[in-house]
């Protein structure tokens, strides 16, 4: 799970700066998504450390649960404005895609670990 925060993180972070770009670099909100991808870089670097992984990956799926539902509720209400093609809600739609699909990822590893744990 450690190199898949850290891919997410790098898409995120990536995601953050073209959007600050796209958007003419008029409002440092639109570097939201950069911001999430530097928090789960540093929770991949925190979780090469066996003792902290269990600790870092949980932290990174809640930032990112967090992330994902506070992007669809910035993007939500845009979309029934009819303002779907901004290119800040397409962001914000595609961080929370992202998200789900990270949050999604997580849980199942989580899963996976505990029954492995447990021995099932």
């Amino acid at each position: 799970m450690p190199s898949t925060t850290r891919l997410f993180g790098l898409i995120l972070i990536v995601l953050g700066i073209a959007s600050y770009v796209v958007t003419g670099r008029t409002s440092v909100t639109a570097l939201i998504p950069a911001i999430f991808g530097a928090v789960f870089v540093i929770c991949a670097l925190v979780a090469r450390t066996e003792s902290m992984r269990k600790h870092a990956m949980h932290v990174a799926v809640a930032v990112g649960l967090i992330g994902a539902l506070a992007s669809l509720a910035r993007a939500i209400p845009a979309v029934m404005d009819g303002h779907a093609t901004r290119p800040a809600v397409m962001s914000q739609l595609v961080m929370a895609a992202l998200l789900i699909l990270y949050v999604y990822l997580g849980v199942q590893s989580f899963i996976a670990a505990r029954k492995a744990r447990l021995g099932k």
